[in-house]
């Protein structure tokens, strides 16, 4: 069955969207156009790429920290808040864009032009301009050649989390656009796929979360407002396109393994997460009409 797939963002909690993968695999579920975001927006580019579930899961198995995470030196906790406050993160970003690189070109993908057109779409938040900016629709608009793109750097950008890896940089004529993390404004971009035009095939997301719920927070303190406030940034645009009308066609992944960030996960946590997201859309793949 050929379908369109969305995959929301969730860091390191990623990994349980390879055992998705997997379930649909065997379902023999494939995939015509995908869409992702932060840590769903690598797993979409790489079955874009042709990699299979099974070549995902040993390749993250050999993945480490000091594979995707710039060097530091004199890294102590002052040091970092200056880093932090000087250059906007606290790694740059370029050696998880060069793995990227790498692995993506092993299957002969480089730009979107590699690809058949919007067959992957990347989503990303572009802060200068407070806009979400999707990869490669609206490149153009910056005044980049889309064809010519590299498919690595997208993905690099909307895992830029704020504060951990620094903003890309996207030259303007006056000045530059700092682009983040898409998970900032669209952690699970299903509105892409929201056609008002009957849907040539089905659409499955996967989503890192279970299902949206609308419990107020408590914001008592500048802290509270600040988390607050991201919350609602990142979570407030997609709940909009969790109706009843999608529900039927998401599969909810509750994850707690992990956190984010969480670059030294054990072998055993990393399989527990892909084991998570496995379990879960094989349960929900058995009740699915579409």
């Amino acid at each position: 069955m050929k379908i369109d797939g969305v995959f929301s963002g969730g860091g390191m909690k990623g990994l349980a969207l390879i055992g998705a993968y997997e379930a649909m695999e065997k379902r023999g579920i494939s995939f015509v156009r995908l869409a992702g975001t932060s840590a769903g927006s690598m797993i979409a580019a790489f079955i874009a790429a042709g990699y299979t579930s099974r070549e995902l899961q040993l390749m993250m198995r050999e993945v480490s920290a000091e594979h995707l995470l710039d060097d530091t030196p004199f890294d102590f906790p002052l040091i970092r808040w200056l880093k932090i406050y000087f250059t906007l993160g606290l790694y740059k970003g370029k050696k998880l864009e060069r793995w990227l690189e790498e692995k993506l070109a092993l299957r002969g993908l480089r730009t979107f032009g590699d690809l058949p057109p919007e067959a992957l779409r990347i989503v990303t938040s572009d802060i200068t301009n407070g806009r979400i900016l999707v990869l490669p629709d609206d490149l153009p608009s910056y005044n980049i050649n889309p064809y010519t793109f590299s498919v690595a750097k997208a993905v690099r950008m909307s895992c830029a989390l704020p504060y951990f890896f620094q903003p890309v940089k996207i030259p303007l004529r006056h000045g530059k656009a700092l682009i983040v993390d898409g998970g900032m404004l669209s952690n699970f971009p299903l509105f892409l796929f929201d056609e008002r035009k009957k849907r040539k095939r089905p659409i499955l997301g996967v989503k890192l979360s279970t299902k949206t719920t609308h419990v107020p927070r408590k914001v008592k303190t500048g802290a509270d407002l600040l988390s607050a406030m991201f919350y609602t940034m990142k979570d407030a645009h997609d709940a909009r396109y969790i109706s009843r009308r999608h529900e039927k066609d998401i599969i909810f992944i509750p994850v707690t393994e992990a956190s984010t960030t969480d670059f030294e996960l054990t072998d055993e946590k990393k399989d527990a997460l892909i084991h998570v997201g496995r379990e879960y859309t094989e349960a929900f793949l058995k009740r699915w009409c579409y």
